[in-house]
């Protein structure tokens, strides 16, 4: 059955709320509905902020987890289509490392993004959440927390 919605968006969308989930960040709501600004979002619950070093990078892994789950997907790395998040995580890397630093960083994060989204586990937590946003178009933080956890429950 053909979705309504876009399977690059939802492994996008999937590998934001994943990559959290793998941090401990805890998600509100992920959707694969368009809006005017937006191909799909997925939210976070609020929490106290700490600007850390540890938590800027966190912070952009997941803000990387969206790209290159997208790209493991597709086969293709979106880096038009994830301008916005790009531009957050160069802010976040810039503050973390420093201008001349900044795209060092990014290039380190993205490889350690690939090598968390690369585990068999968290890689089918990105599917079964990405399949359940085709189905439904939004899902609950705590409907994906609960896949995530069906495929990585040591973690």
């Amino acid at each position: 059955m053909e979705s309504k919605y876009s399977a690059v968006t939802a492994f996008h969308e999937a590998g934001h709320a994943v990559v959290a989930m793998v941090f401990d960040r805890p998600v509100l709501r992920i959707s694969v509905l368009p809006s005017r600004q937006f191909l799909g979002t997925c939210h976070f619950q609020k929490g106290v902020f700490r600007p850390t070093a540890d938590w800027l990078e966190q912070e952009i892994l997941i803000s990387l987890g969206g790209l290159t789950a997208e790209a493991r997907h597709s086969g293709v790395y979106a880096w038009e289509g994830a301008g916005r998040d790009l531009r957050y995580v160069r802010r976040l890397a810039i503050q973390r490392a420093g201008e001349r630093q900044a795209e060092r960083l990014e290039r380190r994060m993205i490889a350690k993004v690939e090598n968390i989204l690369a585990d068999e586990e968290i890689w089918r937590a990105v599917e079964l959440i990405a399949a359940e946003l085709l189905r439904l178009g939004t899902i609950s933080g705590r409907a994906a927390r609960h896949l995530f956890e069906q495929c990585c429950d040591e973690r």
